[in-house]
């Protein structure tokens, strides 16, 4: 094996073990530990401008970090960490403009605005609708762009064309071309209770639940939802 194939799979490895640590933080809601990936992740994006895989690295690990504050009730760092995040996003689809996953995670970073303040739904609605649309157009079999479009829509008001229906229609479709998908089980959890099916909502959760077990927000949320 030579030493440029050898270097290749270190740099695979490595980012596979950066990404599960990533995983790992989101679900036990460890925000001391994603903020420490951001900026170490900061620090690898600005010594490679050029490197979109780089550039999407970090808008990820900024948008566990949107999530995992805005769940544990803290909106402005959760929309600080969401636009920071944006920024990087947009690099990457420059760079990488056929890259499906880049749009979604753009688009997602986008859609976690919306829940933190009114103006920042109206600022960034389109690009969340827009970039995730464009992800599914470049990849239709994407789940995670179904889940990310549905989150979109779940926290964009009917006004701006979102809704809970409109909601749990992305999350069946993820589910159908992943049936193993936490995410897509735990927000059609989310988005029927919202519409009083809390027999259903708590079967969807439950499942999330079992193909997650260490996630706190999923256990959160089980507890919450009536199972009648």
């Amino acid at each position: 094996m030579t030493t440029r194939l050898c270097a290749v799979f270190v740099l695979a490895a490595l980012s596979a073990a950066a990404g599960q640590d990533l995983e790992t933080a989101r679900a036990r809601q460890d925000r001391a530990a994603l903020q420490s990936a951001v900026r170490q992740l900061q620090s690898t994006a600005a010594g490679q401008p050029q490197d979109a895989q780089a550039q999407y690295r970090l808008a990820l690990a900024e948008s566990y970090l949107s999530e995992v504050t805005f769940q544990l009730r803290d909106k402005d760092a959760a929309a600080d960490a969401a636009e920071t995040g944006i920024d990087a996003a947009n690099k990457a689809v420059a760079l990488a403009p056929q890259v499906a996953e880049y749009h979604r995670m753009l688009g997602t970073l986008c859609g976690q605005t919306i829940p933190t303040h009114l103006l920042l739904a109206m600022k960034y609605g389109h690009c969340a609708r827009d970039s995730v649309s464009r992800a599914i157009e470049l990849d239709p079999r994407s789940a995670k762009a179904y889940v990310s479009r549905g989150v979109g829509n779940y926290y964009l008001p009917s006004a701006f064309g979102g809704g809970v229906d409109i909601a749990i229609r992305d999350f069946r479709k993820a589910i159908q071309l992943d049936p193993a998908s936490s995410d897509a089980h735990l927000w059609l959890g989310i988005a029927l209770r919202k519409s009083n099916r809390n027999a259903e909502a708590h079967t969807e959760i439950a499942k999330a639940l079992a193909l997650d077990p260490n996630r706190i927000w999923a256990k959160q949320q089980l507890d919450k939802t009536p199972a009648q």
